[in-house]
């Protein structure tokens, strides 16, 4: 049978080292997992004792509104007004998506066409280069992370291709890379889209996941960002409710509205009791992602302290729940793939090659900080027994 789409679509490489972990755990081998980023901290009480509630009520259980009902839109709009001091109408600049990756993949449909083309980072979360694809878009690569300055990269780019790029993909603090944007280069992206009739799509998965006193801007905050710019903003990491699905698109209420007028033909919105409640975490658990983040900054420094014992130099990451790790030195003669394959088995920690991220990552392993502090430790002690090479 001949499909459409999926031919196209490289292997996961990130199945090769889950495949390894699943092999040597049912040989008995205690494998430390820091691979996937899938996040261990509990949701908050308040979310799960709400969602219990409401989903007992068979009101709930009837078709809800695919923009997201309109109290859960209100409270995203008092969470920006509060967090960041953007004012936003909740009913023509906010709106529920099912998770960051259904609202950005859905996002690329309206704003790209066959024949049409984006600037996305690289090294990238794969659906970034992916979901200008799924649309029939050409996807561009433009270079973040350490030693380059994209904002700088993204003007480059788009001055020498062809056709001129429509839509530019970023996302602060970075996936994998852990790069991170202050609100002056932001505010140079939105100066340079508003002459140009870019749009800009900020995909803001780690807007409270940052450490040492640092906060990530919101593209919103800058003069003129909603006139050329809308932002993913998440659950998931912030208040740990990665299986709920809950995200929202806020911003330029052209593109909100266009979105919106999509998903009233693809879907009815999340579970109506995961809306309700959403909307009651956000109201009254404001201080969550504060103790989420507490937890995280705990284990950025269990990893790299670790690390630095075993002579693995891993820049201390300012944001996100992973850090970008260069293969040391004297491993440089193997590609990511071969270096989390050895990792796997001389050390028994499983990480993720970056060039999974694209072929720029090559060079790169990322740890996600998804275990406990002990577990973290534990896992850099056995890096250190098993990567022979650093000492």
């Amino acid at each position: 049978m001949e499909f459409r789409r999926i031919p196209g679509l490289p292997p996961y490489v990130f199945t090769i080292i889950d495949g390894l972990k699943v092999e040597a755990r049912r040989a008995g081998r205690d494998v430390i997992d820091l691979g996937f980023g899938n996040p261990d901290i509990p949701s908050p009480e308040i979310a799960v004792e709400k969602l219990a509630e409401a989903a007992h009520n068979s009101r709930n259980h009837r078709y809800s509104s695919s923009r997201g009902i309109p109290k859960l839109r209100q409270a995203v709009a008092s969470l920006y007004a509060r967090r960041f001091g953007v004012d936003l109408d909740p009913d023509t600049e906010v709106i529920s998506t099912i998770g960051a990756k259904e609202g950005f993949s859905h996002l690329m449909w309206v704003l790209l066409q066959p024949g049409d083309a984006a600037l996305v980072p690289s090294p990238s979360y794969p659906i970034h280069i992916w979901g200008p694809y799924f649309a029939g878009a050409d996807a561009r690569q433009v270079g973040v992370g350490p030693g380059q300055d994209f904002v700088e990269n993204v003007m480059e780019a788009w001055e020498y291709g062809w056709p001129k790029p429509r839509v530019v993909v970023l996302s602060f603090p970075h996936n994998p890379t852990t790069a991170t944007v202050e609100l002056a280069d932001l505010q140079r992206l939105v100066d340079w889209a508003r002459e140009r009739d870019v749009v800009l799509v900020h995909d803001f998965a780690y807007a409270e996941t940052a450490f040492d006193g640092w906060t990530p801007p919101s593209i919103l905050q800058c003069e003129g960002g909603r006139e050329v710019a809308v932002e993913l903003y998440s659950m998931t990491k912030s208040f740990s409710m990665a299986g709920w699905r809950v995200a929202f698109l806020v911003g330029n209420r052209e593109v909100v509205g266009a979105l919106a007028k999509l998903k009233s033909y693809l879907d009815y919105g999340t579970f109506q009791p995961i809306q309700i409640a959403a909307t009651v975490t956000l109201d009254e658990a404001q201080g969550y992602p504060l103790e989420v983040n507490e937890v995280y900054q705990r284990r950025r420094d269990a990893l790299c302290d670790g690390l630095d014992r075993a002579g693995w130099a891993v820049p201390r990451p300012k944001g996100t729940m992973f850090a970008w790790a260069p293969i040391p030195e004297p491993y440089s003669d193997m590609g990511s793939i071969e270096f989390a394959r050895h990792v796997i088995t001389e050390c028994d920690v499983a990480l993720s090659p970056g060039v999974g991220f694209g072929a720029q990552g090559d060079g790169y392993v990322r740890f996600a900080l998804i275990e406990n502090e002990q577990r973290i430790a534990q896992a850099a002690r056995q890096l250190r027994k098993g990567l022979t090479r650093l000492h």
